[in-house]
């Protein structure tokens, strides 16, 4: 018999302002995240390189990125834990929105470079706070909904962007990521504290070091685990998606592959994929099961994109739409690790793992681009994917289940 009451209350967690905030900070987030994939292309031909230019400096910019990414997730989730979780959500909105703003009047792509870099950054503390921060304030048997709701409306972020190209050239695109990001401030300035943060303030504990990850080698295993599930949902981002115009090519679909399109298709799927894996861990009881179901349609849907034959223009578009509906447990594997670490490293661990997720497409961009002159590209693609798989697979076997996990507790 349902319970109206507990109905009511479950519904008010989940439709709280910190989850709304969160959500709606993510969909800015992946906004200005993805907006370089999708005007590649068009910006760098804006600003006068050739073909051959485009495709060696897009990929130099793209690492750029990444690399922010990298540092910027090492800085903001030790501030998160030392300052406080809205510290670091105000921080990094005002550094990505200013930077993306920037990029819609860049000149150089030397300059262009360098914004990227400096946007990587900035994007690198949001998903990571907002999740720790929803993870602390629901009950544990909201969680995995809770994540659903961030990660879903979040991810949504990159078809506005991707319509927004379509609607205007790629600086007035930029612009709209940036104001979009300056106007969530207002919504910001709202929010509480995590109260389990507020707890762990008044304890004489060291919060927020990475040093802690790698002093101790259960932690530090547990860590690289958080890490390794995640590998293939950026494998398919990051290459089989950016790179789609390529792989298009090699499959010898007569009609050009619009590579931005691929990333839309992507990340409407990934939507829809993130609110499946977040209803089916709580249906299943287990977040591994979940995040195992996801990795092995992940693994059938790189299989068919590479070496099933497909032919057609609208074929392909589809594969991609399925690969990223199969990856949509972004959010499940983040909401793990931030239930694998106590509070006081919670925040540096999940903004870390995911950023480190991200910017594992530094390793496997230029592996893939280093194999294709000698393999191909498809050979090329199925050899990266495959260390990908085996990571993820070796990564979920030897995880801790954390489902019914209490996360008030400090390491």
């Amino acid at each position: 018999m349902k319970n109206p009451a507990a109905e009511s209350s479950a519904l008010s967690h989940l439709l709280s302002l910190p989850v709304i905030v969160s959500a709606l900070g993510y969909f800015v987030d992946v906004y200005d995240l993805i907006v370089f994939n999708i005007v590649r292309v068009p910006s760098l031909k804006g600003l006068g390189l050739n073909p051959e230019e485009v495709s060696v400096l897009g990929s130099q910019i793209y690492n750029w990125q990444q690399a922010g990414l990298l540092i910027g997730g090492i800085v903001w989730g030790i501030l998160a834990d030392k300052k406080g979780r809205l510290s670091v959500l105000f921080g990094s909105i005002i550094m990505y929105s200013v930077a993306n703003i920037c990029c819609g009047f860049v000149q150089s792509p030397t300059i262009y470079a360098f914004l990227r870099f400096v946007a990587g950054v900035g994007l690198a503390g949001e998903l990571g706070a907002g999740l720790t921060l929803v993870s602390e304030i629901l009950p544990k048997h909201l969680r995995g909904y809770g994540s659903s709701i961030v990660a879903s409306v979040g991810l949504l972020g990159a078809v506005v962007a991707f319509l927004t190209n379509s609607w205007f050239d790629w600086r007035t695109t930029y612009f709209v990521g940036g104001g979009l990001g300056l106007a969530l401030l207002a919504l910001r300035v709202r929010l509480y504290e995590s109260g389990m943060f507020e707890q762990t303030k008044i304890q004489r504990i060291q919060r927020g070091s990475m040093w802690a990850f790698f002093s101790d080698a259960g932690r530090f295993w547990k860590y690289m685990r958080c890490i390794g599930v995640g590998v293939p949902t950026y494998f398919v981002i990051g290459i089989l998606a950016t790179f789609s115009n390529e792989f298009g090519k090699a499959l010898g679909i007569a009609e050009e592959i619009v590579s931005g399109r691929c990333v839309m298709y992507v990340f409407v799927g990934t939507v829809v994929g993130d609110m499946f894996s977040g209803v089916l861990s709580q249906w299943l009881k287990s977040r591994k099961m979940a995040i195992g179901i996801m990795t092995t349609m992940t693994l059938v849907g790189v299989l068919f994109y590479l070496y099933g034959g497909i032919s057609d223009v609208q074929m392909f578009y589809v594969t991609c739409a399925y690969l990223g509906f199969s990856i949509g447990y972004i959010a499940m594997f983040l909401t793990v690790t931030a239930e694998n670490f106590g509070t006081n490293l919670r925040a540096t661990a999940t903004s870390t793992v995911a950023n480190f997720v991200r910017a594992t497409t530094l390793l496997t961009l230029p592996l893939y681009q280093y194999l294709k002159p000698s393999f191909g590209v498809i050979s090329a693609g199925g050899i990266v994917a495959l260390l990908c798989f085996v990571i993820a697979y070796a990564s979920l076997f030897w995880m801790e289940e954390t489902f019914h996990k209490d996360l008030n507790y400090v390491e």
